[in-house]
């Protein structure tokens, strides 16, 4: 984990699987570029769970990427956790690996739940408080065949929410149903 001397909480966990990861998600032939199957992933996610903000994360060893993802103007781009994440405005996909909670999923291989980001010190340090407004989490690994955690799924909201058990069996079963489209893909079914 690296750590913080000024507010004395670890932040971002360290990730000894990134290599493998990566090397996966080349073969894969995913992690790399926006992915309309995974956009309408994320679009589904997001009316499931009634979230603003829904992604299909992809982690390696600096940044995250959103190959899937929806947010509230339906375009994929252009909102404020896009801009945030590139910074001045610029339009991405992108995120540094010590912005926000997928990390911390993919490395604990376990769904989390933050109803209120606010609630836990560990997470309300992070900078997409402060810099995107985010108040709620919710996102699970995606565990591939290989036992490689690949990235995430997840959604998110700028008011806190009350999941609850529920919103964790919907995300666990919405990563279930999404690394399965991927197993398909790998074997040649799509």
């Amino acid at each position: 984990m690296m750590y913080d001397p000024t507010a004395h909480l670890l932040l971002t966990p360290v990730d000894k699987e990134a290599p493998t990861r990566v090397r996966r998600l080349r073969r894969l032939g995913i992690g790399l570029h926006p992915d309309r199957a995974f956009d309408a992933f994320a679009d589904r996610l997001a009316e499931v769970t009634a979230a603003p903000y829904s992604m299909v994360n992809f982690i390696d060893e600096n940044r995250q990427f959103f190959a899937g993802l929806h947010t509230p103007d339906s375009t994929g781009s252009g909102s404020e956790l896009t801009a945030a994440a590139a910074g001045e405005g610029a339009v991405c996909r992108y995120m540094a690996r010590d912005h926000g909670y997928c990390p911390h999923v993919v490395v604990r291989r376990k769904a989390l739940v933050l109803e209120d980001v606010c609630d836990y010190p560990r997470f309300a340090g992070n900078p997409v408080v402060d810099e995107i407004g985010i108040r709620s989490y919710l996102g699970a690994p995606l565990i591939d065949r290989t036992g490689v955690a690949l990235g995430t799924v997840c959604v998110v909201d700028v008011e806190p929410r009350p999941w609850g058990r529920s919103g964790l069996e919907t995300i666990k079963a919405m990563a279930a149903e999404l690394i399965e489209q991927i197993h398909r893909r790998e074997d040649g079914g799509i």
